[in-house]
C-alpha cells in the first residue's frame, strides 16, 4: 500500500521507472510514448546524458547555497543565455521552482512596482476566464479554471476575470479573426475603465492558453492591441508562458510570434524539461530600476530560489536547444505533427477544432460538430480518453470544462521537440485508438 498522498486517493497509479528518449516505462514493462511530455515539461525526452552529466557535475561542486547570502554561477550564467535572447527592455532574470511560483512573484513584484513610484492605490488585477496560472493561491486567483477554484474560492483576492481570446467559441458569424481579436482585446480597456484610474496593476494571459483552454493562439493583432491598452493606462502587461514558451511554439518566447513584449514574463515547464524544479520570471529593465532607485529589495522569497542545481540543469537544457538547432526542429515537427492531426482527425465526427502552433496542439472533442455541443460532463470525456491512451501505450493531456469550467473536452498533445519523425505516426495511431475506445 503506497504511503504517497497522491493526487487521487480513488486511482492506482503505474510505477515510472525508466525514461528513454520519448518513452516511459513502467515497473511492469510497459511501455508510453510520452506525447505531451508530462504537461508539456520533457521538451528535450527523457535521460538526456547531456543534462544528467551536468547535474551530476553541480551536485559535486555546490548543491545549495542561500540566495540572501550568495549567487552562483550556473544562476548567473542561466541570467545572462536568457536576458540575452529576449527582446529588451526584458533585462533581469529572477529563478524560482515551479510556474506556480514565478506567477506569484510577477504579481507582487507588479504590485511592489507600482508601490515604489508612488502608486500605492494600484492594487487590482485582471485576467481571463478559462484560463490557468497555477495553484498556488495567488495564481488560482488570477487563473480562470473555474474547478481548481471553487473549493478555495473564500479564500482567493478579487480579481476581474474578463473573456478569454477563443475564437472557435466567441467568434461572430461574420466576424473576421482581426475584428474579433480587437472585440476581445477592447474589454480588457472596459475593465480598465470600470476599475477607475489609477486602480489596475497588470493584466495577465497566457500568450497561447494552455490547460484550461487547449492550445488556443491570439487572434491576429489581439497582443499588440492589449499591449496598446496597457501603456495607455499605465499597466502592467504580464505574459504568462509557464507551459508555452521556452520553444514549445517554435521561437524561445511564444510573443516573439506576436509583435509584443511584455514588462513581466514567467517560464517554467521546458525551461528545465523536467531534470530539475525550475521556473523564472524575466522582467523589464524599468522594473528592476524602480525597486532598485526605492526601497532596494523585493519583498518576496523563497528558500530553494535560485538553486544551483536546478539552475545548472536548466542552463545545460537550454544549451541543448541553441546548440542542436531545436527550434527550428519544433517548426519541422509542428508542421508534420499539425498535418497528420488534420488528415486523421480533420472529418472525425466528435472533434471540434484542431488547434496549436510548434509542438502544442489541441483536439478539443465535441458530441455534434455541426452544433459545436460538448458532450455531457457526466460522461466525463476526458478522463476515458486519458485512460484509453494509457491502455494504448500513449501518454496525453486530456482536460475538461473548456467551455465554461464545467462542460468541453480537450486533448493537449506536447511531444518532446527530439522526437523523431516515425514517432509522430504512432502518436497520432494510437490517439487514435484510444479516442475509438473513449468516445461513447
Amino acid at each position: 500500500m503506497s504511503r504517497i498522498f497522491h493526487r487521487s486517493t480513488r486511482q492506482a497509479y503505474p510505477v515510472a521507472v525508466r525514461g528513454e528518449g520519448a518513452y516511459l516505462f513502467d515497473a511492469a514493462g510497459r511501455r508510453y510514448l510520452d506525447a505531451s511530455g508530462g504537461a508539456a515539461v520533457s521538451c528535450l525526452g527523457h535521460g538526456d546524458e547531456e543534462v544528467a552529466a551536468a547535474v551530476a557535475a553541480q551536485l559535486g561542486r555546490l548543491a545549495y547555497a542561500h540566495t540572501s547570502f550568495f549567487s552562483s554561477e550556473p544562476a548567473e550564467e542561466l541570467a545572462d543565455l536568457l536576458v540575452g535572447a529576449a527582446p529588451a527592455p526584458l533585462g533581469r532574470a529572477m529563478f524560482v521552482s515551479s510556474g506556480s511560483e514565478a506567477v506569484e512573484a510577477a504579481i507582487k513584484l507588479a504590485r511592489q512596482f507600482h508601490v515604489e513610484r508612488g502608486e500605492p492605490g494600484r492594487a487590482r488585477l485582471i485576467a481571463r476566464r478559462q484560463s490557468y496560472a497555477g495553484n498556488t493561491l495567488g495564481a488560482l486567483a488570477v487563473g480562470g479554471n473555474l474547478a481548481r477554484r471553487r473549493l478555495y474560492g473564500p479564500l482567493l483576492a478579487e480579481v476581474e476575470l474578463i473573456a478569454p481570446c477563443y475564437p472557435f467559441r466567441e467568434r461572430r458569424s461574420g466576424e473576421d479573426e482581426a475584428a474579433y481579436g480587437r472585440r476581445a482585446a477592447d474589454e480588457l480597456e472596459a475593465a480598465i475603465e470600470r476599475a477607475g484610474p489609477g486602480t489596475v496593476i497588470a493584466f495577465i494571459a497566457e500568450t497561447v492558453a494552455g490547460a484550461t483552454l487547449g492550445c488556443v493562439p491570439p487572434a491576429p493583432g489581439y497582443l499588440r492591441r492589449v499591449r496598446e491598452i496597457c501603456d495607455a493606462h499605465g499597466v502592467l502587461l504580464i505574459l504568462d508562458e509557464v507551459m508555452c514558451g521556452m520553444g514549445r511554439t517554435g521561437t524561445l518566447f511564444a510573443f516573439e510570434q506576436e509583435g509584443v513584449v511584455p514588462d513581466i514574463v514567467c517560464v517554467a515547464k521546458g525551461l528545465g524539461a523536467g531534470y530539475q524544479p525550475i521556473g523564472a520570471l524575466l522582467c523589464a529593465e524599468p522594473i528592476y530600476a524602480a525597486v532598485a532607485a526605492g526601497s532596494g529589495a523585493l519583498q518576496h522569497g523563497h528558500t530553494y530560489m535560485g538553486h544551483p542545481v536546478a539552475c545548472a540543469a536548466a542552463l545545460a537544457v537550454q544549451r541543448a536547444v541553441q546548440r542542436r538547432g531545436l527550434l527550428g526542429r519544433v517548426r519541422e515537427l509542428g508542421t508534420g505533427l499539425e498535418h497528420r492531426l488534420r488528415a486523421a482527425f480533420g472529418g472525425h465526427p466528435h472533434v471540434g477544432e484542431i488547434r496549436g502552433r510548434g509542438l502544442f496542439w489541441a483536439l478539443e472533442l465535441v458530441a455534434d460538430r455541426a452544433t459545436q455541443a460538448p458532450f455531457d460532463p457526466a460522461l466525463r470525456l476526458h478522463a476515458r480518453v486519458k485512460a484509453a491512451a494509457l491502455d494504448a501505450g500513449l501518454i496525453c493531456y486530456p482536460m475538461g470544462g473548456t467551455l465554461d469550467g464545467l462542460r468541453g473536452d480537450h486533448v493537449i498533445l506536447a511531444p518532446p521537440f527530439t522526437l523523431a519523425h516515425e514517432q509522430l505516426d504512432e502518436l497520432v495511431a494510437k490517439l487514435g485508438r484510444a479516442l475509438a475506445d473513449a468516445l461513447p
